[in-house]
């Protein structure tokens, strides 16, 4: 007897960065919009991720508790080692905090070396999300 993936596994990382002091709505209808996007279910998001320094943000929290996902936060050199495989790497971030992205390192950190973005990095004013698939 074979076994098939159940169709809601949880095999998907939300990545999400934001400025300090993010209204919570724009990044949570940032992370919606990026579900949305690509197709993926809450139900399918094993986590959403980001840099340590927001470990504490509002914005970033409430979103998790919001969508009801854990949290994983990286350090700066951690996702500056995921600038190989970003989409958008940018030196204005690099500048602010020390890595080339946040959402999109963020989500292939947590995903694993062999995860792929499904959704390159997407931006409202203040925020980033992106989203990678679990390798």
């Amino acid at each position: 007897m074979t076994s098939h993936p159940q169709p809601n596994a949880r095999r998907y990382i939300l990545g999400l960065g934001c400025e300090r002091g993010t209204d919570w709505n724009d990044v949570r209808l940032l992370a919606e919009r990026a579900l949305r996007e690509s197709g993926i279910e809450v139900a399918q998001v094993l986590a959403i991720a980001s840099l340590d320094t927001r470990s504490n943000e509002p914005a970033i929290l409430e979103t998790a508790a919001h969508l009801q996902l854990p949290l994983r936060f990286f350090d700066a050199a951690t996702l500056e080692r995921e600038t190989p495989r970003l989409k958008n790497p940018s030196e204005f971030v690099f500048a602010r905090v020390g890595c080339h992205g946040v959402a999109e390192a963020a989500a292939l950190a947590a995903a694993g070396p062999i995860a792929e973005l499904v959704l390159p990095k997407i931006k409202s004013g203040f925020a980033t999300a992106a989203i990678a698939k679990i390798g």
